[in-house]
């Protein structure tokens, strides 16, 4: 038999505690608790929905192609349109229309660069068609239409090599099945269960068609395609109709969600997800919006669904068991223990920790490389509530509080080694919003402001000056915030009469939009995130603090992996795969530093 060495190729380590240096699936053996270990990835044990943005044109019936990071939307009514719109994994853009308008229509594709529109409807009349547009990215031209008019279909493939499959042809509904090799339409094997407004998922040699309706109602049956037959295989939980897939699955991994289930009873529509592992179906995590005669997109494991009736433009963005899930993790602690204070930096291995509240105000600036805090040149002035942004050798601090309980609007510049004070903000403040990428380059939003009122002033640093730009939309202090001056998001925060703000803005550089709130209103909160698509919220007080972190899409929070330890007024910064949370109130105010890691580790004991 052989040895545990000879089959890992490494001899089992002899550690106390938790060994830093294992690797995934290494075990080791703990001296100080005598027992056996070994670590493995953090990840995900079933998929989940999440909101992303939604279309700029509210519809159903509409066409979809591509994958989650880059799809492409078009066609579809109420009313009948040709819009086509682009999707990079964020937000929806308009481009170039379709030249027929059209609903109810068969789209495939890899990408939001090169995708195939063909059949559908035009409203009124409800007349099938057999016109098929092909998309390079920057226009649709037609090309060779269909053989058989219909409306309905399922649809799977890539721009050059798709499947058509069934639909109807102003009645009746068919089970005709045409292939497309890029440049023509030829008529290939029969479904062996007719039926419209089905889903399919594949390519046009290997492809899995399931769901839809048929001429004795609604249908479960699912077909597999191996490139000449269909053959009949397991059926879904939930028979439906009008429902979508992830049309650039494959025939042995896909995910069917939404539809109708009962046509008589009309909505609310499925919000059902089911898997597909080749063989069987079995039942996900539901979707948030119920709908019908929506478009899908994407993977088993990273799918897009947009669009539907009742019309919307709602867009969900799935991902699959197996995702990486960032936890957090104890780090070294700080030097002198503080709450009330402001970072900078780049990661929790590059970060940077000044100012606070011993007591009394302190200018202590530290340096945190992953492992230690080193202590530094202080800020010149002694300052707490305050804020920061930038890096751990090139930041800013700004506001804040100085003794005996002077709000200001001192600047200070980090040039790596000393601090020097440049030009004061327009408007003294304690706790600002803070976005910034350096010392030259910041935001200053928010704040509380003399006497004691919540401000929605904004200003830009360039480097020498303060600037006031447009302020936000509701007016606070205390909250977090990340991003550059041309990206940035702030979220949470105190205001009276509703003091624990969930309100979330987004900057572009010139106005403040107001987007998804958090799931809970936070004051003290701290961020991290490099700009206005990736962000962390972190930490801060509800009726006590808290130790919940949320993480931003560019559309919405999710609730992920909280802290070990509950508080506020830390310092924070960093990205959403790498940042860190120091010091801060409990109470008591605290020394201790937290690592946000993606992805994480999990260390498993060995039990009998």
């Amino acid at each position: 038999m052989a040895t545990y060495k000879e089959k890992v190729g490494t001899a089992v380590v002899n550690y106390a505690g938790d060994y830093p240096g294992a690797v995934d699936g290494e075990l080791w053996y703990d001296s100080t608790n005598k027992n056996w270990k070994y670590q493995y990835l953090n990840v995900t044990t079933s998929g989940s929905w999440r909101t992303g943005n939604s279309l700029n044109t509210a519809r159903y019936g509409l066409g979809g192609a591509g994958i989650q990071t880059s799809a492409l939307a078009f066609g579809g009514r109420d009313p009948q349109t040709n819009v086509t719109e682009s999707y990079n994994g964020i937000s929806w853009t308009e481009v170039n229309d379709l030249n027929t308008p059209r609903a109810h229509l068969g789209g495939s594709g890899a990408s939001n660069t090169s995708a195939l529109a063909y059949g559908g409807f035009n409203i009124p009349g409800n007349v099938a068609l057999t016109s098929t547009e092909s998309w390079n990215g920057s226009n649709w031209t037609a090309v060779n239409s269909l053989n058989q008019k219909r409306r309905f279909p399922g649809a799977n493939g890539a721009a050059t090599a798709a499947l058509c499959i069934g639909g109807d042809q102003d009645p009746p509904r068919i089970a005709l099945v045409e292939q497309w090799n890029g440049s023509n339409w030829t008529e290939v094997g029969d479904l062996n269960t007719v039926r419209s407004q089905l889903a399919s998922a594949g390519t046009s040699t290997a492809a899995l068609a399931f769901g839809g309706a048929s001429p004795g109602g609604t249908t479960g049956v699912t077909e597999s395609w191996n490139g000449s037959a269909w053959t009949e295989t397991t059926d879904l939980n939930q028979a439906r109709q009008q429902l979508a897939g992830a049309s650039y699955g494959t025939y042995t991994s896909t995910l069917a969600f939404a539809g109708n289930a009962d046509t008589s009873a009309g909505p609310p529509f499925s919000v059902n997800a089911e898997l597909w592992n080749g063989t069987n179906w079995t039942e996900q995590n539901n979707m948030a919006t119920n709908r019908e005669y929506l478009a899908g997109a994407g993977t088993a494991t990273s799918a897009l669904a947009f669009g539907g009736s009742p019309t919307t433009g709602a867009t969900e963005e799935w991902t699959g068991a197996g995702a990486l899930v960032g936890a957090w993790s104890t780090g070294g602690n700080m030097n002198t223990t503080r709450a009330s204070i402001g970072g900078a930096g780049t990661s929790y291995t590059a970060a940077l920790a000044f100012g606070g509240e011993v007591p009394p105000n302190t200018g202590a600036t530290e340096s945190y490389n992953g492992t230690n805090w080193t202590e530094v040149n202080d800020l010149n002035n002694a300052v707490a509530i305050n804020s920061g942004a930038g890096t751990a050798t090139s930041a800013l601090n700004f506001g804040g509080e100085l003794p005996p309980g002077t709000l200001t609007n001192k600047t200070e510049s980090w040039n790596g080694t000393n601090w020097t004070e440049v030009n004061a903000m327009s408007t003294s403040r304690r706790d600002p919003n803070p976005a910034g990428a350096d010392n030259t380059s910041a935001l200053a939003t928010a704040g509380r402001t003399p006497p004691s009122a919540a401000t929605a002033n904004c200003e830009q640093w360039n480097g020498t000056n303060w600037t006031e730009v447009n302020n936000i939309n509701s007016a606070r202090y205390g909250g977090g915030g990340n991003g550059t001056v041309t990206s940035a998001l702030i979220y949470g925060g105190y205001t009276a009469p509703d003091p624990r703000q969930a309100l979330t803005e987004l900057w572009n550089g010139t106005n403040w939009t107001e987007v998804n709130d958090l799931n809970n209103g936070v004051s003290s909160n701290k961020g991290a995130g490099t700009d206005s698509t990736a962000a962390l919220s972190i930490g801060g007080y509800i009726t006590a603090s808290v130790a919940q972190t949320e993480d931003w899409n560019g559309a919405s929070w999710a609730t992920t992996s909280s802290l070990n330890t509950a508080r506020y007024g830390s310092a924070a910064s960093g990205t959403t795969s790498s940042a860190f949370y120091a010091g801060g109130n409990i109470p008591p105010k605290t020394a201790a530093t937290e690592e946000w890691n993606v992805p994480s580790n999990v260390v498993k004991t060995l039990t009998d």
